[in-house]
């Protein structure tokens, strides 16, 4: 996963911060118990919201303890403990993590690829066994999306899809209520558009480097004698209003779910700070939080 869905930490209370990263180190515990201590590097804050936004849909208090962990030996932290959201939510960080490390061996021979395949690969079967349809979804997703950067598609709407859907999948899978559903499956594919864009925004500069695929070099017609910083100011108005826009739809399906508990520290993550992380991304200078640190 790609570690852009985070919080606006300064705007969070201290127990809205401790929550959260409650939630953080019950994932980052649930991944070590499938993939081993060493597989916490794939830990990302995406699965940390997404094991939160799926536990706050239920009604049942939450179950944590005070521990010290192998990442973190002397101080106790806050980490929710028998949680199947948190479970659930590193099951999907392994999975993704380790198909994405495969797309970087295999399109950029990018050594951490074979690395972190041998790290995961154990975790990896092990949940392929527990999602089976899941997993085929996933799995068809990646190859449309494959596919589409084979044969470079320059359109940023068609080149996001099948991540898109990847997600909607990801996200309305454990829920039965099909109203929840249809809400949880439009927060992923909106979340999955976004991450996509954003991620592609983000890698610019090494993508024009190395060579590798990226729609926006190819929708917008980017030509070797421009400067990167000169294609970015270029492109950064158009690709804001995409990235917003889409925010804009996952916010307006956020708004029709049942929120049980955690409702402040979701609010603060979908209202805040995708925005913000939209903003430091883009570079683009965001008047109301001058006076806030960045994540």
């Amino acid at each position: 996963m790609f570690g852009y869905i985070a919080p606006d930490k300064p705007d969070l209370k201290i127990w809205e911060f401790e929550v959260f990263r409650g939630y953080y180190c019950g994932v980052c515990k649930a991944i070590a118990k499938q993939a081993g201590h060493i597989g916490r590097i794939c830990l990302s804050y995406d699965a940390a919201f997404l094991a939160l936004l799926l536990d706050s849909l239920k009604s049942d208090p939450i179950k944590g303890k005070l521990k010290r962990c192998f990442v973190h030996p002397v101080q106790k932290r806050f980490m929710v403990e028998k949680n199947s959201a948190v479970e659930f939510a590193s099951d999907i960080n392994i999975i993704l993590s380790y198909y994405n490390l495969k797309d970087k061996w295999q399109d950029e021979k990018n050594l951490t690829g074979p690395i972190g395949l041998v790290i995961l690969r154990k975790g990896f079967k092990r949940i392929k066994r527990k999602y089976p349809a899941l997993i085929n979804e996933i799995e068809k997703e990646l190859s449309f999306l494959q596919k589409l950067e084979q044969k470079k598609t320059g359109f940023m709407d068609k080149a996001s899809e099948p991540f898109a859907r990847l997600m909607q999948n990801v996200f309305s899978f454990t829920e039965n209520d099909e109203k929840q559903k249809k809400a949880l499956g439009w927060i992923g594919y909106n979340l999955g558009k976004w991450i996509y864009l954003l991620d592609a925004f983000d890698d610019l500069e090494d993508n024009i480097k190395s060579g590798a695929y990226n729609p926006l070099l190819i929708q917008f017609q980017y030509k070797h004698e421009e400067s990167i910083q000169d294609f970015k100011d270029r492109i950064r108005e158009k690709t804001d209003f995409n990235l917003v826009f889409t925010l804009s739809e996952m916010e307006k399906a956020f708004s029709l779910l049942d929120i049980k508990k955690n409702k402040s520290i979701l609010e603060n993550i979908v209202y805040r700070g995708l925005l913000l992380k939209t903003r430091n991304v883009l570079k683009i200078e965001d008047r109301s939080s001058q006076n806030e640190k960045p994540l």
